[in-house]
């Protein structure tokens, strides 16, 4: 159980802020997720994907082990706030992961991920199934080129980490409106998976309250398939936001309905990339910007202060483990 480095104020990257905010984080963690973007423009302009990982990457999950937590790795390589897009590096260069040049620099620096971190777990691929269903085809077909082509790579080399790619749960139960999708073409188009990450954001699958959520809302994404399941990134909104309307209460009460759901899947492990709030204030998004609807998952606000669902998510985690 863990979350991600990412602060409460997204335009200050100091190492000192981003380390208070880490370390407030993490006694409430016994696991760390790196969900990452590839440096697109660093390496497009030159700069070595082995190096990229070495100066960024590399600190930052020396410094996790250090404070004894275990590390997943999810790779993104496409816009997380918009599947139908591109990375918004690659679109300001004019490129594209349909270029192989490009697909080589995903390669190079999913291996050096691979190679000189070794989580354990690495997704190769976010959301795929979102990706597949909003982007052009091309480009869900270049991200399955790559992604198999670097799994078949790491496999090679005898790496540790064990592969999976995330794919979205509203998308896979055909929320809102139905029927169920399942996951059989991310099975078939991604078949070095030895795990299943998912993505889930109930809420925006039109799920009023979280009690509403079935009991196998993530336990029969896998049916079919021995695949253990981790989840990747998610979370509930404290406050009623973008046509969304939600409390402090039920946020909680949706951690307590999470750790239901978890234990029907079998979960290994359970992330959200936020831990606080996002204090936009000095630069906020457009109207209209998919970040709105991200704004208020944090179990601790924009100040660092605990939300009450923070209180349930350590009672999750202080529960005795299976062994």
């Amino acid at each position: 159980m863990g979350f991600s480095a990412l602060p409460p104020r997204l335009d200050s990257t100091t190492a000192a802020y981003v380390l208070t905010a880490i370390n407030n984080w993490i006694p409430h963690a016994d696991a760390a997720i790196m969900h990452v973007s590839p440096p697109w423009a660093a390496m497009l302009g030159g700069y070595s994907p082995a190096d990229a990982v070495d100066t960024v990457q590399v600190p930052l999950a020396n410094y996790y082990r250090a404070r004894g937590l275990d590390i997943v790795f999810t790779v993104d390589a496409t816009d997380g706030l918009n599947r139908a897009a591109e990375a918004p590096e690659l679109v300001a260069a004019g490129r594209s992961i349909t270029d192989t040049m490009v697909q080589r620099l995903y390669r190079e620096w999913v291996y050096a991920v691979a190679l000189k971190i070794q989580p354990a777990y690495l997704g190769l691929a976010a959301e795929t199934n979102l990706i597949r269903a909003l982007a052009p085809d091309s480009v869900y077909q270049a991200l399955v080129t790559m992604a198999n082509a670097v799994a078949t790579q790491i496999n090679s080399a005898s790496l540790p980490s064990q592969l999976f790619v995330s794919v979205q749960v509203e998308v896979a139960w055909g929320r809102p409106t139905g029927p169920y999708q399942g996951i059989a073409q991310d099975l078939s188009d991604f078949p070095f998976v030895e795990a299943l990450g998912l993505s889930s954001y109930p809420y925006l699958g039109g799920f009023a309250d979280p009690e509403a959520i079935p009991l196998d809302y993530y336990s029969r994404i896998p049916q079919g398939t021995t695949l253990p399941v981790l989840v990747v990134e998610g979370g509930w909104p404290s406050i009623s936001v973008a046509g969304v309307t939600s409390s402090l209460d039920e946020e909680a009460r949706y951690i307590g309905q999470q750790e239901r759901l978890l234990d029907s899947a079998k979960a290994k492990g359970v992330f959200q990339l936020t831990f606080y709030d996002f204090d936009l204030s000095a630069n906020p998004p457009p109207p209209g910007s998919a970040l709105l609807l991200f704004t208020h998952l944090g179990l601790a606000d924009s100040a660092m202060r605990a939300k009450p669902a923070l209180a349930v998510w350590d009672s999750v985690l202080h529960r005795p483990r299976a062994p």
